[in-house]
């Protein structure tokens, strides 16, 4: 009987094959794409055979290259009818050439990480059962207490902000509030929920509980529930937001669900190369979902209309696009050495006290295709390569990989610890790591400072602050 890991690779390499059947490109585009294949199918090999320890950081990263730098550029080129006066759907000209050399940057990157991920994890994976959880038990009822009465103020402090945010639709920016606020509300304060689920689950394993404390922490658990999805849900947040938060509370409460290299990449590979393409089919039919119930046939000419065509054929999947602009900027106006990033790492800092802070990558490529391609608008994504590009050219690209394994193999160490903060939040990591790669970088990293305070040093703080307390009242 063929197994699920043989049967998974078999829908792989099938999917693969059709694409490039199907590919009508010049030769040099269709090869440059291929070998682009190529690694990255060395890549889930090694994964899926050769990994032994579970991280579903590379099962994002995979199945990421996949979708934005195969499935949806290739879809993209077979849509152009006319590559002579053609354009990508961010208004950027087709450009054999400028596609061949993205590819290879791609290519470099994979090749750089997947040596560097491999390397990283051979120097760290002895210390992995050496990460302890150091907090102090008999506190954490206590430290469970307050992240609770913090949530309260915060629940009775945002109703205005959440009102709005529930009548207003999540594409429109708000007048009234800044984006750093916004920033502190559903990144951190909104967030701290979430540290006090992953608290109460942790001691709810606690071997030894006090009757009184387990009934109090049972209801608190599900004030916390209640908190989280008041402050996290459909109204109130995208959809790459509350993947994230919900995936790994499905890690936190049943783990075999997800634990293997296998099931996370599956599971990632199947819902967002072919379930979310496929669920366009209905979301852009213009069909009601009675009608299609009626006549399913419906569907069909949905399918053959290209429902999935179109679908990748959006702005949705502008990466490749994207980096197409960020070489061409490069080429009109040259390196930042290093300039851009600082605004992305230091991004907290207002731009009232740094009056000459760089915009994101996504915004300065956005302007770039306004200025010189007639584009619409300028909040657009833009993948981590294309962030080191920018910054420092080809040298850019292989030090983002190299950074990029190292920081991969730090979450791997987290996520084998027996710390649930650090592990939950590992995971969380994985799950975001689909927008980080896309990005652009400002974003994305901005993204997960605030959840990693609210999760991780939030509890710490003030598990250390009622240590110290009680340590000077005994003075």
């Amino acid at each position: 009987m063929i197994s699920y890991r043989s049967f998974f690779m078999m829908v792989y390499i099938a999917l693969t094959a059709l694409m490039f059947v199907t590919f009508n490109a010049s030769i040099k585009v269709w090869i440059s794409f291929f070998f682009n294949a190529i690694v990255l199918f060395s890549i889930t090999i090694y994964h899926l055979f050769y990994e032994k320890k579970f991280s579903p950081f590379l099962s994002s990263y995979i199945v990421f290259t996949f979708l934005f730098f195969l499935a949806a550029p290739i879809t993209q080129i077979n849509s152009l009818e006319d590559v002579t006066n053609a354009k990508f759907v961010n208004f950027f000209p087709y450009k054999e050439n400028l596609i061949l050399y993205v590819n290879i940057l791609i290519i470099l990157f994979n090749i750089i990480f997947i040596c560097s991920y491999i390397q990283i994890k051979k120097r760290i994976n002895p210390l992995v059962n050496l990460t302890k959880d150091n907090s102090d038990q008999k506190y954490l009822p206590l430290v469970i207490l307050i992240l609770l009465v913090i949530s309260m103020f915060v629940f009775m402090g945002s109703y205005s902000f959440i009102k709005e945010e529930f009548f207003n639709p999540n594409w429109l920016k708000s007048d009234s509030t800044s984006k750093s606020s916004v920033l502190i509300w559903k990144k951190f304060l909104f967030m701290i929920p979430f540290s006090g689920i992953i608290l109460c689950f942790k001691y709810f394993k606690k071997i030894n509980k006090k009757r009184s404390n387990y009934i109090n922490i049972i209801f608190f658990f599900f004030l916390f529930i209640f908190l989280l999805f008041w402050f996290k849900n459909p109204l109130t947040e995208k959809r790459n937001a509350l993947g994230p938060i919900y995936l790994s509370l499905l890690f936190l409460f049943l783990p075999k669900v997800l634990n293997t290299n296998l099931k996370t990449l599956s599971f990632l590979f199947f819902s967002m190369i072919i379930v979310f393409p496929l669920m366009a089919i209905i979301t852009h039919s213009d069909a009601t979902l009675a009608e299609m119930y009626k006549n399913p046939l419906i569907l069909i000419e949905q399918m053959k209309g290209g429902g999935v065509t179109n679908a990748l054929n959006t702005l949705n999947y502008d990466a490749f696009a994207n980096m197409m602009a960020s070489v061409d900027l490069v080429y009109k106006y040259g390196f930042s050495f290093g300039y851009q990033l600082l605004g992305a790492l230091f991004f907290f800092i207002p731009r009232s006290f740094w009056v000459s802070k760089p915009v994101s990558s996504g915004q300065l490529v956005g302007e770039h295709l306004i200025n010189n391609y007639g584009f619409g608008f300028s909040n657009l994504s833009n993948p981590l390569i294309s962030e080191g590009f920018l910054n420092f050219g080809i040298l850019g690209v292989f030090i983002m990989a190299i950074v990029l394994a190292y920081l991969l193999n730090i979450m791997i160490k987290w996520l084998h610890s027996d710390d649930y903060l650090k592990k939950i939040m590992a995971f969380y990591f994985a799950m975001h790591l689909l927008f980080l790669l896309r990005g652009d970088f400002t974003n994305g990293y901005a993204y997960f400072i605030g959840p990693l305070l609210a999760i991780i040093y939030l509890p710490k703080i003030i598990e250390k602050t009622i240590i110290g307390l009680i340590q000077f009242s005994k003075r």
